[in-house]
């Protein structure tokens, strides 16, 4: 016989002598507790000042903002998916001393309180790092970006080009309509004022129009397909041109921008199931690390990283006060602006050129403007075969960013007959050469720099450092995508993601 089975007592409606205390519920050193002491130190006056005061009482500041930042540490994003937490589960009840905000107070806090002030909270946790000797913010950072996704449907955009082929088409066909009309009203056009189709704009399309209608109205030679092109133009194109005008203003400098989030541009992300590096609407967050901390990080419109740099290190310098001793950054970062912009602030620069990993392993390129000998002395490059290239002029060559480059152009003397022609220089006539010195001189040194015992330091230091924080943000922690529509409020998540971030590494 078998021995006999005892199973521990078991009554959920059995009574307690005394009442359970969340306290006793929530583990020494829960990353909850991390939360409460850290927001319980630093000071929310920024948010304060939102409120307006009056009407009925509000939930405080610190409570929504631990409430936000362990939802997500915990990767619980939805505002009501935080306000099921908020009344089910054991920490968030103990962090909030069983206050229950509903999804539409935890979203209007988290889109309007915290617009354009997190990084002012953001920085005063980064600040207790410091104090700590956790991180250094006058040390070295690493600098990389990421694309992420916005919430915006992917297949409503508008792009640049477009507009721009769409207002040249209107032109190309208004002035057709013009020049038709004088050739069938030249007496009644006669005293008209010539018009240029060079720039137009919606009043002067409905002038041009009128000005033909009223040309061609009894004409009986007009053909149907002009009366429709007349027709169709006078109900479409004003009202097209208000709205191109206005799509370029949105647009800015940028080729694109989705109608159902106009701030988030179309981007080549390769996070799609395909990884073929598929277009869709996102933005392009970068950051700076320090042992997988975030010490910065910002938001952008541009999908290229080197644009990103100079405005990246302002907003360091304004939380801090201070600036990093150097910053480590893949080729994506090197320009002649960056280098030059990072000199000026006495910052290092361990930033590779686009062609430093080719160079490292196949040296300079043979016959490359890079490869030709220059005299600063003279002002003169020497050719491979060891003949002067005369200077014969100065230009300025503008970056989509507005940095001016100025640039040298150089021309070499007896190409035809060159025994390296064909090698050398392919075109008619003698060889001429553009170069920025300033870039030239910026890469030189930025070689000697990362071949350094200490820039190879760091150049192994830099994918271990920064690449993994945006591993456990977008893959361990699942943020792929925002929630929030507008850079104000994808701003806000990608701080409160960063806040999330440093804590968890904090507690661990």
């Amino acid at each position: 016989m078998g021995a006999k089975v005892v199973f521990k007592p078991y009554d959920p409606d059995q009574l307690t002598f005394l009442p359970y205390k969340l306290e006793e519920l929530v583990p020494e050193g829960h990353p909850v507790r991390i939360v409460k002491q850290v927001v319980d130190l630093i000071d929310v006056k920024p948010i304060n000042r939102k409120y307006k005061g009056g009407g009925a009482s509000s939930f405080h500041p610190r409570l929504m903002l631990k409430l936000l930042v362990y939802g997500y540490l915990t990767n619980t994003y939805s505002s009501r998916k935080l306000e099921d937490q908020a009344a089910q589960n054991v920490h968030f009840m103990w962090l909030l001393g069983m206050k229950k905000p509903d999804h539409n107070t935890i979203n209007r806090f988290r889109s309007e309180k915290l617009s354009g002030i997190l990084k002012q909270i953001f920085s005063q946790i980064v600040l207790l790092l410091a104090e700590q000797g956790i991180v250094s913010l006058k040390e070295t950072v690493f600098t990389d970006g990421t694309k992420i996704e916005s919430v915006a449907n992917k297949y409503t955009f508008v792009w640049g080009k477009s507009i721009k082929n769409s207002k040249e088409k209107i032109k190309s066909q208004l002035d057709e309509l013009w020049k038709y009309a004088q050739g069938l009203a030249a007496e009644e056009l006669k005293d008209t004022t010539p018009i240029s189709f060079e720039e137009i704009n919606p009043e002067k399309v409905k002038e041009t129009i009128a000005k033909i209608d009223a040309a061609l109205n009894d004409k009986e030679e007009v053909s149907k397909q002009v009366k429709q092109k007349l027709n169709y133009a006078r109900k479409n194109w004003p009202a097209n041109l208000e709205r191109y005008d206005q799509q370029e203003k949105q647009l800015g400098i940028r080729n694109s921008f989705s109608k159902t989030d106009p701030d988030a541009t179309f981007m080549r992300m390769k996070e799609d199931h395909m990884l073929n590096g598929q277009l869709k609407p996102g933005y392009n967050l970068q950051i700076s690390t320090q042992d997988q901390f975030i010490l910065n990080y910002s938001l952008h419109q541009t999908s290229t990283d080197y644009q990103t740099l100079p405005s990246h290190i302002d907003q360091y310098e304004a939380l801090y006060n201070t600036l990093p001793q150097a910053v480590v950054a893949d080729a994506g970062y090197g320009s002649d602006e960056n280098y030059g912009i990072l000199q000026q602030k006495g910052i290092e620069a361990y930033i590779k050129y686009n062609t430093f990993d080719k160079e490292q392993k196949e040296g300079i390129k043979a016959f490359s403007n890079d490869s030709l000998h220059y005299n600063e002395g003279e002002n003169y490059l020497t050719c491979p075969m060891g003949q002067r290239m005369a200077h014969i002029g100065d230009g300025q060559r503008i970056t989509t960013s507005g940095h001016v480059q100025l640039i040298s152009r150089y021309q070499a003397k007896n190409c035809n007959n060159c025994p390296m022609r064909g090698v050398c220089h392919s075109g008619q006539g003698n060889r001429i050469v553009e170069v920025n010195h300033s870039l030239r001189k910026h890469k030189q040194e930025a070689k000697e720099r990362l071949n350094t015992e200490q820039g190879i330091k760091y150049r192994k230091r830099r994918p271990a450092d920064v690449e993994p924080v945006f591993a456990q943000l977008k893959h361990n922690h699942g943020f792929r995508r925002f929630l929030l529509k507008g850079m104000s409020k994808t701003e806000v998540e990608i701080g409160l993601l960063s806040i999330a971030h440093n804590l968890r590494k904090w507690k661990a």
